[in-house]
């Protein structure tokens, strides 16, 4: 009889039944559900480097984007032949994502294309129209205030880019309307009204169409995703150092900083942490159980 009043008399984790115990007391069973990093994912070095190439690729885009304004504006190449460069890699890059989304079960049918087809052409007519006023649009305003303004609106390209590959959303709309904004700028201090409109539609195909080849290509062969981010890391090496050498040296270093100092900071700090999880943490619903809730009540 005894043996029950004790068993009876017990301490329970519930809170329904009323105790002689206070309401903040637990016993020695209490710290038995603790969990160290329950959950908690790690990654290896190698993973963390092909997953930063995203953030180089960004990077690379950018870079590209200063070097053809830097050989416009010394008239090293002209607006006509980088124009036509890009809508050539343009036409390519379309062509190899019409593979990539068949390959994927993804059909493209003549009604999409002749869309597309519309929308580009629409796209380069309204360039066109408005490159006369970009070429003027900021003549009253200092260069060093429009470099300011592109340099703020590139890093703000940088930070807000949707860097999950697995998400609809490429490249972001904010992101996106930062580099079309910085393109205005640099459009501003060019020559002629070819510059501007080689220069917005240049922005528009690195900034808007190449981040979604570049996640397709991601998804469906990441090897060669891997080679194409080193080819491009070369060409903007040796497009910069062509014209600033300190340019060149600033991005090398980036480049080293963020696909492998990065990494490996990141990759030791995974040993560091110390997340722990027991039952003082709040109740979390799990989709499938409120699903069979649903069906139960339905």
């Amino acid at each position: 009889m005894r043996v029950k009043l004790a068993q009876a008399s017990a301490w329970q984790k519930v809170l329904y039944k009323k105790q002689k115990y206070p309401d903040n007391y637990v016993d020695q069973s209490f710290l038995d559900e603790l969990r160290k990093n329950h959950g908690v994912q790690t990654y290896s070095y190698k993973t963390l480097v092909n997953a930063s190439t995203v953030i180089t690729q960004q990077l690379s885009s950018v870079a590209i984007f200063i070097a053809m304004h830097l050989y416009m504006k010394d008239h090293s190449v002209s607006a006509q032949t980088l124009w036509l460069i890009m809508s050539t890699l343009s036409v390519i890059g379309y062509i190899a994502n019409f593979i990539l989304n068949n390959s994927a079960g993804q059909r493209l049918s003549f009604t999409l294309f002749v869309k597309h087809l519309k929308t580009s052409l629409l796209f380069q007519g309204c360039s066109a129209a408005l490159s006369p006023v970009l070429v003027s649009l900021t003549e009253t305003i200092s260069t060093d205030t429009i470099y300011t303004m592109t340099t703020s609106m590139l890093l703000a390209n940088l930070l807000l880019f949707n860097y999950d590959t697995s998400h609809d959303a490429v490249p972001g709309a904010m992101s996106f309307s930062a580099a079309i904004f910085s393109s205005v700028c640099l459009a501003s201090r060019l020559h002629t009204p070819w510059h501007a409109f080689t220069t917005v539609t240049s922005a528009f195909e690195l900034f808007a169409l190449w981040p979604s080849l570049r996640k397709n290509i991601k998804e469906k062969y990441p090897m060669i995703h891997q080679c194409v981010t080193v080819v491009i890391v070369l060409l903007c090496m040796a497009c910069l150092g062509s014209k600033t050498l300190v340019g060149a040296v600033i991005y090398c270093a980036l480049v080293l900083l963020i696909t492998f100092a990065c990494t490996a900071l990141f990759h030791f700090l995974q040993s560091l942490k110390n997340n722990i999880s027991g039952p003082w943490d709040e109740a979390v619903i799990h989709s499938s159980s409120v699903l069979m809730a649903e069906h139960s009540t339905s």
